[in-house]
């Protein structure tokens, strides 16, 4: 299909393709999970405040339900395609498998740059979206998410539309809403502080000092922010950080929260905080630093740039921040990878437990879901870990065909139908 063929979704095949091919997976198999199992294209008609009606394309794409509804967030970007779209649905499918979520992966998103809509725009946008995809989404079908350029209040709006098609308030059709509809304490910080939770463990394994330990984070957005406020507040330092014009060092170590307040409250670009000394994005992916954590977008480590990273730990917020020919050239190097699939979980684990407190409309506290949060993500980590000892293999396989193989599982258990 020529709409899927675009980079990310060539990576997401060709790691699919290196795992499959080490745990020798039945060919049927492999052929029927390189593909979604159910992709919705829509044009989406939408008057402008200036009474024009402008045509927007939005997608929606189910990659795989054999272990129950499928789940994944929607994007609001210029960037959006079927192929990008196609791609981080696959990802999800083994990122839930891994966690040993009960989900299969999906993802949605709009061809859209969201900051040039007016609220009401995105609000008209977002209702006629939520009214496109509704015979695919359900608590029990497909359960979407924020992503890039969405959040709480695009949640609430699909959950509205979604409630008033059926006649009832259903808070379970998507998660990151607010509490007062349903949401779920922890899940704005949820991504980011799973991140946290796996380099712990990953410097632990390393016996590393978290207190002697230099951080660079690429990307301020909620995943980077979060990480970074999370691993200063458990001893270590954060030397750097980036939005996409650019970032800031400092090597005495940045004062996150203070870099927050001013970067979000005032609209400050990181480079008018003056908080540190200017740096590009490939600059701060140079560092010579303990951890990298790449939480922007995809494909940021190459074969070009792979070759100068000087990090002990590499941390993937974001989704295929790393290409194939990078992951080889980092293996080499001894680069210690936390895949990506493994290292962001913690937001869809989240997402999870709101899921199942709006099913049970049972609410848990912050503390509860913290530990639930910490539990089911350091025992995946261990788990690949164990996996890639054993096979020998690298982090980002393990955890790929350990993914993979629950799915493949799953498939063969259940059989074909007819």
């Amino acid at each position: 299909m020529q709409e899927l063929d675009t980079h990310t979704f060539r990576l997401a095949v060709a790691q699919f393709d290196r795992a499959a091919e080490a745990m020798q997976l039945d060919p049927n198999l492999r052929e029927r999970l390189k593909l979604p199992q159910r992709s919705l294209i829509v044009s989406l008609p939408v008057r402008m405040d200036d009474g024009r009606v402008e045509v927007f394309t939005g997608y929606r794409v189910q990659h795989d339900s054999s272990r129950g509804p499928c789940k994944g967030g929607i994007r609001y970007h210029q960037d959006v395609s079927l192929g990008e779209v196609s791609a981080l649905a696959m990802w999800m499918t083994w990122k839930c498998a891994l966690a040993g979520l009960p989900y299969g992966g999906a993802k949605g998103g709009i061809q859209v740059s969201p900051k040039k809509l007016s609220p009401a725009e995105l609000q008209r946008l977002t209702r006629r979206y939520a009214a496109e995809i509704f015979p695919l989404i359900g608590p029990d079908k497909d359960v979407p998410a924020p992503d890039v350029g969405t959040d709480a209040q695009v949640m609430s709006w699909i959950m509205d539309t979604y409630s008033q098609q059926v006649g009832y308030a259903v808070p379970g059709v998507v998660t990151g809403k607010p509490l007062s509809l349903g949401g779920s304490l922890g899940r704005e910080e949820a991504t980011g502080r799973g991140v946290v939770y796996v380099t712990l463990e990953a410097l632990r394994h390393l016996k590393l000092s978290i207190e002697n330990s230099t951080v660079a984070i690429q990307g301020f957005g909620n995943v980077g922010s979060h990480t970074a406020l999370i691993m200063q507040q458990e001893g270590a330092r954060v030397v750097a950080i980036s939005d996409v014009t650019g970032g800031i060092y400092n090597a005495k170590g940045l004062d996150i929260p203070e870099l927050i307040r001013r970067y979000r409250n005032s609209g400050q670009s990181l480079a008018d905080t003056k908080m540190g000394e200017f740096i590009t994005n490939e600059e701060l992916l140079q560092l010579d630093c303990t951890v990298l954590v790449p939480a922007a977008l995809s494909e940021q480590i190459t074969e070009t740039n792979a070759d100068r990273l000087r990090c002990r730990i590499l941390s993937e917020g974001a989704n295929g921040p790393t290409t194939l020919e990078a992951d080889r050239i980092l293996v080499e190097k001894g680069i210690f990878i936390i895949p990506d699939i493994l290292a962001n979980s913690g937001g869809v684990i989240v997402s999870y437990f709101e899921w199942v407190q709006d099913l049970q409309r049972f609410f848990w506290s912050a503390s509860d879901i913290q530990q639930r949060l910490h539990n089911i993500i350091t025992s995946a980590f261990h788990r690949t870990l164990q996996f890639s000892n054993e096979r020998r293999t690298s982090m980002r396989m393990a955890a790929l065909m350990s993914g993979i193989d629950q799915v493949a599982q799953a498939h063969l258990q259940r059989g074909l139908y007819p």
